[in-house]
């Protein structure tokens, strides 16, 4: 079968300033080789655009024209893109005309799964068209859409891929992987296609919206507020109640729907210590949901950086933690590098969700392709 360079383009629902990209080398079935990957940042005031949007989003819930602001939104983010590309194979050396295609997230704005029947939306800000006439590379975008309409959850998309990254490592089925993004989830693989994922709460975005909210910059760095602070018990056991977390997977969760609110009315202190158990206690119910609880499972995602948060989700969900970095993975740029072999998938019309990974009832591809106009 043949192999294709791709690069992946992640930009998480934290909005924590940078954008994640990296180049991978995949047959579409497996990860063959990881390129070279880096987090490039972007300017304070484009994160304040992109951040408004979001807010915008949260007012709108699809219901009416779309907010103004979002042109100017999904401009910021085909532009930081394209200047991601150009900034990874200026930094690598890597020939342009090496690269098959481009995978390009976007960035997420809204999300709502099915309810009731109902089919669920999505919308993830990016002109794929354009970028792929800026980098003259063939882009792979809108992944979450097609899923959605076929009554999915839209989410989560990486599970085939931390399958392939658990095989790349050497890890023998059954092996879990965790990500700790704006939310976590969670992938357990059994071997070949037997996967089950799902979103299983919230991880970063309460507590840099809450830290952020407070003045106090645009995240907890290393954990540090949280240590300082104490747990609120009764208010976490509170929060667990919500019957969404023992709802049965697949299930996915819009990045606001756990917010900074939760923990409003205690200090600044107590309540990043509160969110941060409340990751541990999330982690926990979610791996409770599997058919067999993993012994130990590979982290990544920016969330395995704060001593913190590990503490407790090996603290409160019992279980023993395995930084990707450790095992030859690199924990920061999954995310990326997901979507670099989602685009190979796709353009291959390779399966993207699966029953047990978003809920659709057959396995189905996704995305659409976008080609440089010259090209055309």
């Amino acid at each position: 079968m043949r192999e294709y360079w791709a690069i992946g383009l992640m930009t998480g629902t934290a909005l924590d300033g940078f954008v994640d990209v990296a180049l991978i080398r995949t047959d579409g079935q497996k990860t063959l080789e990881l390129g070279s990957y880096a987090l490039i940042p972007y300017s304070d005031t484009k994160r304040d655009i992109l951040a408004a949007a979001v807010q915008a989003a949260l007012d709108w819930q699809f219901i009416g024209p779309a907010p103004a602001i979002f042109i100017e939104a999904t401009e910021i983010v085909t532009q930081i893109y394209a200047e991601a590309i150009r900034a990874l194979l200026h930094q690598s050396g890597f020939a342009r005309g090496k690269v098959d295609y481009i995978g390009a997230h976007g960035l997420t704005v809204l999300h709502h799964p099915p309810k009731k029947g109902e089919i669920g939306q999505t919308l993830q800000l990016l002109d794929g068209k354009k970028l792929a006439d800026l980098i003259d590379i063939p882009v792979v975008y809108d992944f979450r859409t097609n899923d959605m309409k076929q009554g999915g959850q839209g989410a989560p998309l990486a599970p085939i891929y931390h399958a392939a990254l658990l095989q790349y490592a050497d890890l023998a089925a059954p092996a879990a992987i965790l990500n700790l993004g704006g939310v976590a989830n969670i992938t357990y693989w059994a071997g070949g296609e037997d996967i089950i994922a799902f979103d299983c709460g919230p991880a970063n975005g309460p507590i840099n919206e809450w830290v952020e909210g407070h003045g106090k910059g645009t995240y907890d760095k290393d954990g540090a507020y949280a240590a300082e602070g104490s747990v609120n018990f009764q208010l976490l056991d509170e929060i667990m109640a919500n019957p969404w977390f023992d709802l049965p997977p697949p299930k996915s969760l819009d990045r606001y729907d756990f917010g900074a609110k939760l923990v409003k009315g205690l200090s600044f202190e107590d309540g990043c210590a509160t969110l941060n158990a409340l990751v541990g206690k999330a982690v926990g119910r979610g791996l409770d949901l599997l058919p067999n609880r993993p012994k130990t499972l590979v982290v990544a995602g920016g969330g395995r950086k704060n001593p913190q948060m590990i503490k407790d989700v090996e603290t409160y969900a019992k279980i023993d933690l395995i930084d990707a970095d450790t095992i030859g993975l690199r924990g920061d740029a999954v995310e990326a590098e997901c979507f670099g072999f989602l685009a190979v998938r796709s353009a291959l019309g390779l399966p993207l969700s699966f029953p047990n990974t978003t809920n659709v009832k057959t396995a189905i591809s996704g995305g659409k392709l976008a080609t440089p106009q010259k090209h055309n």
